[in-house]
């Protein structure tokens, strides 16, 4: 390749980019241009379902940041769709008319997701409102947003996108059920038998499961996504569906050029297209007849493409054995070449469907053709081995299975030719290089090295073992923190840092010093919370910068209606309340009056414009049970009547309600007081519990009742209500503080530490619980009820 050469690369993704980084490792005299349709740089897909479960954000799943590009002399076309491929010229048009010559092309188009043939899922080719699909971040951020007002939703679909889908929704608080057409899970990875253990596994998240099923009809009401009809009759409840019903090459530019194609793109073992200067990789590619749409074969596709436009003729793409790993909803899943068997085929099975674990060996002429491992990986390195060189394995069989299983998947005993990372091809041997060579002591410096570990992450305990081991005790685990968001791509504690230095105090100045100048729906509410919570009210308020129930000071529901709950102090009310609040419901014909877990009555259903009229005829303060805040606090009567109280729950429980009342907070904060261990008010699942005890309160922190329960953690024990008050006040101030925008306080003590509380707060290790306790004063005493100030204008 000479060093004029033009090489011109039509898409951005992972395929596309990673044959960039081969070519440019064999030749770094090449001029790269790549245009890429979405406005992102290159980024993890398969981590998509990690951002849409909220356990990631986009900046974790970035694979080449964008001065990987500039470093290398790239020309980085973003958000530009290349229109045609003029073969004749050798040259591309883009959508906007304007040429661009290449001396050498590489197709990365990937794939678009199939829509089957539902009536009313879309109009004019556009998927309705409520309806997406999970191909691109864009479609993991809308899902997120219409999660946030959905109640229901359906995923069409039960292979793995689907379930990942459906894994990511309940998490996002929503009733989620999964409809498949076939009578199974996973058909294409697993068998009967592990698709229902797998089917048992999806089932216990909560997600519910409709096998068997084919959707002919989205129902809708005024624009309104409603139910989704099915060919047997059924209707299903939904106000939201995601299709995740597999996926088609994206061929039409290559077809309407003149390029061969078929299902997809054809080439050759080269990777070459019918024109012998234009290549293909990825999931737009049919190579002998087969399409791939997982990772490893795609990279090692890229390779092979890398190798050829590089002017080598030494390696071939000969296909691949198709090997799955990774995580289905959690659940364990490995699947590797032919599991379904064939005539003549033998099968040595291990099932233990109590405890979800499904083994099966795919045996053909005394060689291993398929494997399936649900719930336990052990032995997926040796087996994966025994099926990529077909070794004879006749001797082995009695031990296949139950063969010092460890021994052999251990770093050790591992030889320095064995695939750690399966995604991007990357062994042992390069790995151990790489850190001795570089002196690389993290994870994240080995991915930069050897982009190992840049797709599912299924390979970082190995990697770590590596780790270990080269570098013994001078290894140390780290985590990196996630930025924001894109709109101003720094972490939580460094804006804030920011923020305090610069005396920023509105969202608009804060995001035109350190961020795009614009925000979005994420960045936007997060940053009005951090100003509140270092400036109280001195700072700009900005009306747009609040989540929609902030705005409204109350709970949007999936009718564009609003709830209405008000202030019950330690859910202790009294006749005139409780007639008062009926007055107001029979009023006002509001539909649903109901009692809350927490011990509240709920007014569903309330037009936006009848808000104020509501809260004023209430004449109660706002319960706060829409926004990120110190909510209620549940109570047991304790000693005041039941004859197991030992102590007086309901007296602390409204003194708690009423200091901490409405504190805005990174998450919201639930709490409870139970007057005895037997806990009747939960206390051990809430982010503060208190639980009494003979001789005082047991103090709680970091309970979730929620999709992840979590037992909160004993923090200390008191002997006063005084000192409740004092410690869970010190304890929701460096809360407040310290954790990250969203974060619970159960996933900041995970975080940080019970122990690290503990030092902070009871034993001042760092000096600053006289500002904490000051502060926390400060913030109750400037408490001012929302519904008051709406109705008063102040």
């Amino acid at each position: 390749m000479k060093t004029s050469e033009r090489l011109i690369v039509i898409g951005n993704g992972m395929a596309g980019v990673a044959t960039v980084e081969h070519l440019l490792a064999r030749r770094s005299d090449v001029a790269v241009t790549i245009f890429g349709s979405e406005p992102h740089i290159n980024y993890n897909r398969v981590l998509l379902s990690s951002v849409l479960a909220g356990e990631a954000g986009f900046e974790d799943i970035i694979l080449n940041p964008l001065d990987w590009y500039e470093q290398r002399g790239i020309e980085l076309h973003l958000n530009a769709t290349v229109s045609r491929i003029d073969l004749s010229g050798k040259s591309i048009i883009t959508e906007k008319g304007d040429p661009y010559p290449f001396d050498k092309l590489l197709i990365a188009t990937g794939s678009v997701p199939f829509i089957p043939p539902i009536r009313g899922i879309q109009t004019d080719g556009v998927l309705i409102p409520g309806v997406f699909t999970f191909r691109n971040i864009e479609d993991t951020q809308s899902m997120i947003q219409q999660a946030q007002k959905s109640r229901k939703a359906i995923v069409i679909g039960g292979g793995l996108l689907g379930i990942e889908a459906a894994s990511g929704l309940i998490r996002q608080g929503v009733d989620v059920t999964i409809v498949h057409l076939v009578d199974r899970l996973m058909e294409m990875q697993v068998d009967a038998a592990g698709s229902e253990i797998l089917r048992k596994e999806v089932s216990g998240l909560g997600i519910q499961v409709a096998l068997g099923c084919c959707a002919d009809e989205v129902i809708t009401n005024n624009g309104h996504l409603e139910a989704l009809h099915f060919t047997d009759g059924n209707v299903r409840e939904a106000d939201m569906i995601v299709i995740a019903t597999g996926i088609r090459p994206n061929v039409p530019l290559a077809k309407d050029a003149g390029l061969s194609v078929n299902r997809g793109i054809i080439v050759n073992d080269s990777m070459q297209t019918s024109h012998p200067d234009i290549y293909a990789v990825g999931e737009c590619v049919e190579h002998r007849g087969t399409i791939y749409g997982i990772v490893a074969p795609l990279m090692e596709q890229a390779k092979v493409a890398a190798a050829a436009m590089a002017g080598s003729d030494g390696i071939r793409y000969e296909g691949s054995v198709v090997a799955t790993k990774l995580k289905v909803a959690g659940i364990p899943l490995a699947s590797i070449g032919n599991i379904q068997g064939k005539i003549g085929c033998e099968e040595i099975v291990y099932s233990d469907p109590g405890a979800a674990i499904y083994k099966k060996l795919v045996i053909s002429g005394g060689r291993m053709v398929g494997a399936i491992l649900l719930g336990n990986l052990d032995g997926y390195s040796r087996y994966l081995g025994h099926i990529q060189h077909q070794e004879d394995i006749s001797l082995q069989r009695k031990t296949l299975l139950t063969g010092q299983p460890q021994g052999v998947t251990s770093i050790a005993a591992m030889p320095d030719d064995a695939i750690i990372c399966g995604c991007k091809g990357v062994s042992k041997g390069t790995i151990i290089n790489a850190i001795e060579e570089h002196q690389l002591t993290s994870i994240k410096e080995v991915s930069e090295k050897t982009r190992a570990c840049t797709s599912c992450k299924g390979c970082t305990p190995l990697i770590e073992q590596i780790l270990q081991q080269v570098l013994g005790g001078e290894y140390v685990k780290q985590e990196r923190p996630s930025h924001l968001c894109d709109c101003i791509p720094m972490v939580w504690e460094d804006i804030r840092e920011e923020v305090i230095a610069r005396r920023l105090k509105s969202v608009n100045t804060i995001l035109a010093a350190i961020g795009n100048g614009t925000g979005c729906d994420t960045c936007r509410p997060a940053l009005s919370y951090m100003l509140t919570e270092l400036y109280l009210d001195a700072y700009e308020k900005e009306f747009d910068a609040l989540l929609v129930n902030d705005q409204f000071h109350a709970n949007i529901q999936k009718d564009g209606t609003f709830s209405v709950v008000p202030r019950i102090y330690g859910g202790v009310t009294t006749p005139g309340q409780l007639r008062q609040i009926a007055s107001v419901a029979e009023r006002y014909s509001v539909p649903m009056v109901k009692i809350t877990g927490g011990q509240r009555i709920d007014l569903l259903g309330i037009p936006g414009d009848l808000l104020p009229s509501v809260w004023a005829e209430l004449g109660m303060p706002s319960g706060h049970a829409y926004t990120k805040a110190v909510r209620t606090c549940k109570t047991c009567v304790g000693e005041t009547f039941c004859r197991f109280g030992v102590q007086d729950s309901i007296t602390l429980g409204i003194e708690m309600e009423h200091r901490y009342q409405g504190i805005p907070c990174p998450g919201k904060i639930k709490m409870a007081v139970s007057g005895c261990p037997r806990n009747c008010a939960e206390s051990g699942i809430k982010d503060i519990g208190i639980v009494g005890i003979q001789t005082g309160w047991e103090i709680y922190v970091g309970g979730n009742g929620g999709v992840k329960p979590r037992i909160a953690d004993l923090l200390t024990t008191v002997k006063t209500r005084e000192e409740v008050l004092d410690v869970t006040g010190l304890f929701i101030q460096y809360y407040r503080e310290n954790a990250r925008w969203q974060e619970r306080t159960s996933h900041f003590i995970e975080r940080v530490g019970i122990d690290h509380i503990r030092e902070v707060i009871l034993e001042d290790k760092l000096g600053i619980v006289g500002r904490l306790r000051e502060r926390i004063d400060v913030v109750a005493a400037a408490y001012k009820d929302p519904w008051a100030e709406s109705l008063t204008g102040c």
